[in-house]
């Protein structure tokens, strides 16, 4: 950059300034920054090229800093700050393994469109491209695992940039940023604006307001649907409560069933009665064979993931589809839709409802035979007038014959032992008036944790959905609990999962969090020996753990509570004296080792092609779709 462009630069970012000039060092811009864009924690580990910002720290009172103990932890961490809180979470970590250790937590939050800022140390400028002591190309790494990089070549770009990643990883479709900056520009002095008002980079402008004539289509659509279905995903999540509240209306206001995917779980309240459950390869019956007979689909922030549609060629073949979503990129990139609408979920949503409330009586209105009071919560079993040549309660009918099925049901004999979903339906039964955060690591107790743990609320439940990260969950709890100091939080996970990052227990213990850690302990890597029962002839394969530690002695060995239990009668006892606690807690619960995830769509499926629990059948059901 020249010195014209640095004058030029300084001159826009200073004709929006938010405070008066200030002259600082890179590393002091950092901090400056990260407190101006309302920056209250920072997850990460020191090292040789981060030091001058260390030093920033130490020198000041209003950020703090949680050191984890390893960086992927760190990046986990700050995805669970960030979905409980709906801010963008903050990672910083030094050059070389300090960076590559963050990309796995980098490609989740990609995935999963979660905001983060993940600032990076490198090696001085002079050095870069030298094989030098911990130099790594970190844009190179993590430039298809960002939604954004950066490497700062002068610290007169520094200001900008921290700004403009902010704006970068919280607007249009979420996602993780990372800036690069060599240890020499920390140590560099510019001049520092604050926050600029408007961001500077004007070639990034994602649309959230959308085309009126596509909504109108939309709801037109809807108005004549005699077998509809709202599809949300993790989107309308993204898009704020406020965005919820309004779906949440919206959908009661049309007597329409709803679904949601795993990263949209509390978008719409679980107790609803128009809520059919969860979708997908381990969703309810109800919901899948939603998808597969609905005559209109309204997917509102979510991207036909493969997990939900199955075999593409055969995913809702009859139905007309009608996609939001604020990344035009997911238009039409795996199914084609037929009323595509770019903008922000909570927007479109506003705009729908609007417009559905101008419909004439019944269309306008349908719940209770025109009632349109959504806000109560004793909320009555749609009945809605006959609209067209079908009716809403001929399809409502047909869901109730689902329903009927119970697919999430399952067998707890007294005396046998303990089956996971019933541990669950138990913590769910004793925790449902706290409210709890809850966040699992992946596999078969993420499923279940899916299915019994009822989530009434955006923003209370952290998973790995796209990536499906063994070990997120503890240190997502952590940030969980950094952000929810008086929350009750809960990780759910199984003893294969928990060991992956089992070093932030000393975490969890130096910044005295009480966090809650529910192992289901079955000695299995349980999804990997379920697929192996069903698909490879019970071959077992490196997937039993015959070398487990005593969880109750490693969590004394930290200093926090260790229960263990092994008895039906006294799972109650030992859930309540978990959560009691006041401090940390893991919970070794010991569960039916043979016990499978129910239902399932096999690899190559059709997504109505459900398998139920052996003692169910879904395939009377599968022979007569429409």
């Amino acid at each position: 950059m020249t010195k014209t462009q640095t004058l030029t630069q300084a001159a826009k970012i200073e004709s929006s300034a938010t405070e008066p000039a200030t002259e600082l060092l890179g590393a002091e811009i950092i901090v400056k920054a990260l407190l101006n864009e309302g920056v209250d924690v920072v997850f990460g580990y020191p090292g040789g090229a981060v030091l001058p910002v260390y030093d920033a720290l130490f020198k000041q009172n209003e950020l703090r800093h949680i050191l984890v103990r390893h960086e992927q932890a760190a990046t986990h961490a700050a995805e669970g700050y960030a979905r409980s809180t709906g801010k963008v979470g903050v990672v910083l970590v030094t050059s070389g393994p300090g960076a590559t250790n963050a990309v796995t937590g980098l490609t989740d939050a990609l995935l999963d469109s979660i905001p983060l800022v993940c600032i990076t140390g490198q090696v001085p400028t002079h050095l870069i491209g030298s094989d030098g002591f911990q130099e790594a190309d970190t844009t190179g790494i993590t430039r298809s695992c960002t939604k954004y990089n950066y490497l700062v070549r002068s610290v007169d770009e520094l200001p900008r940039i921290m700004h403009e990643a902010f704006y970068i990883a919280q607007t249009g479709r979420p996602g993780p940023v990372v800036i690069d900056i060599p240890k020499n520009i920390m140590n560099q002095v510019t001049s520092y604006f604050g926050k600029p008002a408007t961001p500077a980079r004007s070639s990034y402008a994602p649309q959230t307001e959308p085309d009126m004539a596509q909504v109108e289509k939309a709801i037109a659509l809807m108005a004549t649907a005699k077998r509809p279905i709202f599809y949300v995903g993790g989107g309308v999540i993204n898009a704020g409560e406020k965005a919820c509240e309004t779906l949440t209306e919206l959908v009661r206001l049309t007597g329409f069933p709803c679904t949601n995917t795993l990263m949209g779980l509390g978008a719409f309240p679980a107790s609803d009665p128009l809520f059919v459950g969860m979708l997908g390869m381990h969703g309810s019956l109800e919901a899948n064979m939603c998808m597969a007979e609905c005559d209109v689909m309204i997917n509102i922030g979510a991207r036909f993931d493969d997990r939900v549609t199955g075999r593409l060629d055969a995913f809702s073949v009859n139905s007309k589809k009608i996609h939001v979503d604020i990344d035009p990129s997911s238009i039409n990139k795996n199914v084609r839709v037929h009323i595509p609408i770019v903008g922000d979920a909570g927007v479109v949503v506003a705009k729908m409802l609007e417009l559905w409330k101008q419909l004439p009586p019944p269309v306008g209105g349908r719940l209770g035979g025109g009632q349109t009071n959504s806000t109560s919560q004793d909320i009555p079993h749609p009945n809605p007038p006959p609209i067209g040549e079908g009716t809403l309660a001929d399809w409502w009918e047909k869901i109730e014959g689902w329903r009927a099925k119970k697919s999430f049901s399952y067998k707890q004999p007294a005396g046998a032992a303990i089956k996971p979903q019933h541990a669950l339906a138990r913590l769910n039964e004793l925790t449902k008036k706290q409210s709890p955060y809850i966040t699992t690591d992946v596999g078969q107790h993420q499923m279940w944790a899916a299915q019994y743990l009822k989530y009434e609320k955006p923003n209370h439940w952290m998973t790995s959905g796209g990536l499906g990260t063994m070990g997120y969950g503890v240190p997502a709890a952590v940030g969980v609990q950094i952000a929810q100091p008086e929350g009750l939080v809960v990780c759910v996970t199984g003893e294969a999962s928990v060991l992956m990052n089992i070093q932030e227990l000393s975490t969890i213990m130096q910044y005295r969090l009480p966090l809650k850690i529910l192992i289901l302990n079955n000695r299995y890597m349980g999804m990997v020996r379920q697929w192996q029962e069903m698909f490879h002839g019970n071959r077992y394969s490196e997937s039993y753990m015959d070398s487990l530690p005593d969880f109750v002695k490693l969590a004394e060995a930290y200093g926090m509570k260790g229960l263990r239990c092994e008895k039906l009668e006294e799972v109650d006892a030992k859930i309540e004296e978990m959560i009691n606690h006041k401090g940390a807690v893991i919970l070794d619960m010991v569960v039916d080792q043979n016990e499978n995830v129910y239902p399932m769509i096999a690899a190559g499926a059709a997504h109505y092609e459900l398998l139920l629990s052996p003692d169910q059948d879904a395939g009377e059901l599968n022979k007569n779709l429409v």
